[in-house]
């Protein structure tokens, strides 16, 4: 991970970063992005595609897909032109030689704090009680963790089967010693029952200790913190054995911080230079993003929609990204 975060950030430079005195084409023509399948992704493509129709007059056509046929379409044809969600563990060989031959390019990281994931604790439960900073400080105090879903025994909650932080989770919680201290590791049955686990410790007012991630809409609807594991994230362990299902002897680990990057086609970056001054400054944090996938899972709203709450209630992030000729244009077209 740290050797193809470096590679990304060298090739970001290889692509000129142009000047603020960059304004809209008169009229850009056609352009191209991937709408991919989770809600973040799709939320980033819809304010792309707002952001370029209303501030520099696209025309855009939205790519329905997922990563692997996204990547593999890019790679091969350059369409379409601008992935705006792309999470750097997923690069292939395949990529990096395009990247290095200049047919795919990155724009700067779209979530600025990368994607996180880790063991979260309620912050009602941190208030409460600040001496739990890490997850052994949360082990020592059982009495805080008991759950329903856990036989009414302290519970560390992990993902469901299938998913690949099952297996860490699992592994973590060994290395951890964590039913030597009294804790059940209940496995959620899907998704949906690891939210509702969450959600009904808020409504309780229990403590809830297990796996999650952001950015997502659960984080933006429920104020949860991080706790450390006390050690640096180390590559070797996690490929030797943290993410190695049923490993002999775990180690206590970090989860890595995964970097979520922009991708656009060579072409895109030569034939629409004032467009890649935008890329080359588009990144939100996670707590915004969060917060835009609470309102869409509220109001059962889709990414138009969650697109638009974005640009109506945070301002102040997007006008960062643009000349202020092409921000007052979007701002006028609300």
């Amino acid at each position: 991970m740290k050797a193809h975060i470096a590679t990304a950030t060298v090739l970001l430079g290889a692509f000129p970063l142009f000047a603020d005195g960059a304004r809209a084409e008169q009229g850009c023509g056609e352009v191209s992005i991937a709408e991919l399948d989770w809600p973040s992704a799709g939320l980033a493509a819809w304010v792309d595609r707002l952001i370029l129709e209303k501030g520099f007059d696209c025309t855009v056509n939205m790519v329905p897909g997922d990563t692997d046929s996204a990547v593999a379409s890019i790679i091969v044809t350059g369409e379409p032109e601008i992935i705006p969600e792309f999470w750097f563990e997923s690069a292939t060989p395949a990529l990096d030689h395009a990247v290095a031959e200049k047919r795919v390019a990155f724009g700067a990281p779209l979530l600025n704090e990368g994607g996180v994931q880790g063991w979260w604790v309620p912050k009602f439960i941190v208030d409460a009680h600040p001496e739990i900073t890490t997850v052994q400080q949360a082990l020592s105090h059982p009495e805080l963790f008991i759950a329903a879903e856990g036989g009414d025994k302290p519970a560390v909650f992990n993902c469901p089967a299938g998913w690949a932080c099952r297996v860490s989770t699992a592994n973590l919680f060994r290395a951890l010693d964590g039913a030597e201290k009294g804790f059940d590791l209940v496995d959620a049955p899907s998704g949906a029952a690891l939210d509702a686990s969450v959600a009904r410790a808020f409504e309780a007012q229990q403590g809830w200790l297990g796996y999650y991630w952001a950015p997502t809409a659960l984080l933006g609807e429920y104020d949860m913190v991080k706790l450390s594991f006390g050690v640096e994230f180390s590559k070797q362990e996690w490929d030797r054995c943290t993410i190695v299902a049923d490993c002999a002897g775990p180690k206590l680990n970090a989860y890595p911080v995964s970097a979520v990057y922009t991708l656009v086609s060579g072409a895109f970056v030569t034939e629409h230079e004032d467009l890649m001054d935008y890329f080359n400054n588009r990144s939100w944090g996670n707590g915004t993003v969060s917060e835009v996938l609470a309102f869409m899972s509220a109001n059962d709203a889709g990414n138009e929609a969650g697109a638009r709450y974005f640009l109506e209630t945070y301002p102040e992030v997007w006008k960062a990204w643009l000349a202020e000729d092409v921000a007052d244009k979007v701002a006028a077209a609300l």
